[in-house]
């Protein structure tokens, strides 16, 4: 994946995201224009620079982002959450209890494991959405359905790898994976990546996408930035952003993004999950991050959302605010694994 920086972020070169009504104006810097599933790529021509292109569009009233890059667990800070490590076999039977609560699942997609073999959700699971077999961050989307399905037995996922095996991935495939969950919106949607915009502000199609699901509770993490500069799609408006505390569950994880548009928090230090069978791992890991504490949390509104929609599950859970607050990271929401 083509990457360049700007703005202390990190972007697809030469691309701006927008929709059919910005083409004309954008038309001078376009060399080609490549529309799917609810959004434009914009391709510019040589030398024009597309930061300054959205900012002049958006000057002009019209949506445009650069394709910014998003990352499944960014390593900007390190410690724990750098990488996963081997774990012994968890004992946990998915059980035969089912309900009709759907996890969207956007990430580096699922591979086989016993906990889910035999499930209905799995078995809909098509090759371009299993779970990528080499990179660094391949097995990212394994461990997290791992954390899902324990969190909230019972539940379906509903899986779409927007991030290959180094767990990169960029804005455009995120929307139009977005925009394809709307004719079967899940209840609630698990989001363990993001990264930062080249001005701070909100990447408008990626609100957009979003909002085109509002019965859908988007669960965010906020982040392994150790800093409380926003990260997205996390800090939009009407998504649930996800911080880490340690496995005291008192403190702000070393590694965890924090801040006042951070809404709740779970573990995320040592958390043991599915994984893939390869080399040193036997379908079983440990890893930390604020990716995991999200799968935490989206599993604990999952698991509420039985009996009630899924977004007054949410409310109830934040509406413990007053009790079980810690300063910068939202509402703490115990894990159960």
């Amino acid at each position: 994946m083509d990457i360049q920086s700007a703005g202390h972020a990190l972007i697809r070169p030469a691309q701006v995201l927008t929709d059919r009504g910005a083409l004309s104006a954008a038309e001078r810097w376009t060399q080609a224009v490549s529309e799917a599933d609810g959004v434009c790529v914009v391709h510019l021509s040589r030398g024009a620079d597309p930061c300054e292109l959205t900012a002049d569009l958006r000057a002009h009233g019209f949506r445009a982002s650069p394709n910014h890059v998003f990352t499944g667990q960014p390593l900007f800070f390190g410690g724990p959450a750098s990488r996963p490590f081997p774990a012994d076999p968890i004992s946990y039977r998915p059980g035969r209890s089912r309900t009709e609560v759907t996890v969207g699942l956007l990430d580096t997609g699922v591979a086989g494991h016993p906990w889910w073999a035999d499930s209905e959700w799995f078995g809909q699971v098509g090759e371009e959405a299993r779970d990528a077999a080499e990179g660094a961050q391949a097995g990212h989307g394994t461990f997290i359905a791992g954390l899902l399905a324990r969190q909230a037995p019972g539940v379906s996922l509903q899986v779409s790898r927007v991030l290959d095996g180094d767990g990169m991935g960029d804005e455009a495939t995120v929307i139009r994976a977005l925009h394809r969950m709307r004719d079967r919106p899940p209840q609630v949607l698990n989001l363990s990546f993001g990264g930062h915009t080249f001005d701070d502000r909100p990447p408008p199609l990626l609100a957009d996408a979003l909002a085109g699901l509002p019965d859908t509770v988007p669960v965010a993490c906020a982040g392994n930035t150790a800093s409380d500069r926003p990260f997205y799609p996390a800090a939009l408006t009407g998504t649930l952003a996800v911080g880490a505390v340690d496995a005291s569950e008192r403190r702000r994880a070393p590694y965890s993004a924090h801040g006042a548009w951070v809404d709740a928090c779970a573990r995320g230090d040592w958390l043991a999950s599915s994984f893939l069978e390869q080399g040193e791992f036997a379908g079983y890991a440990t890893w930390s991050g604020t990716s995991f504490a999200t799968a935490v949390v989206a599993g604990t509104i999952a698991a509420a959302a039985r009996d009630r929609p899924a977004r007054q599950a949410a409310e109830e859970i934040l509406g413990l605010r007053e009790t079980r607050q810690i300063p910068d990271l939202g509402v703490l929401v115990p894990s159960s694994l």
